[in-house]
């Protein structure tokens, strides 16, 4: 689901979820939230500043719980999804405790390509 990521003696040190899916027929029981919440877990317990997902631009519902969950978008990363057409995605983020002022949270004023992100 997810892994550490960044230079963990710096402030990019972070968790990262790389991908979390779950079958339609179990889909509405709070299962996404509770992988979250583990993985937020282990990123508190990992020193993260911050747990940060990419998500389609198109996919409200994913973008909606993933809100309801304290993640907000940090920056739009345009052309992300390769496909026909490509498409955006918003790296969404929240801060740990290790954050104290929220730093890793402030969103970027303007989207940036792939090749940028760190």
């Amino acid at each position: 689901m997810g892994k550490a990521e960044g230079s963990a003696a710096q402030e990019t040190w972070h968790g990262h979820v790389t991908a979390l899916s779950v079958a339609p027929e179990y889909r509405r029981l709070g299962l996404a939230a509770i992988m979250m919440n583990i993985l937020e877990e282990i990123s508190e317990r990992k020193d993260c500043y911050f747990v940060d997902l990419f998500v389609r631009v198109s996919n409200e519902i994913a973008t909606s719980m993933y809100t309801r969950l304290g993640y907000t978008v940090y920056r739009k990363v345009l052309e992300y999804y390769s496909g026909d057409p490509d498409e955006d995605a918003y790296d969404m983020r929240k801060a740990l405790s290790k954050d104290k002022d929220k730093k890793s949270v402030i969103p970027l004023k303007n989207p940036v390509r792939p090749a940028e992100v760190e």
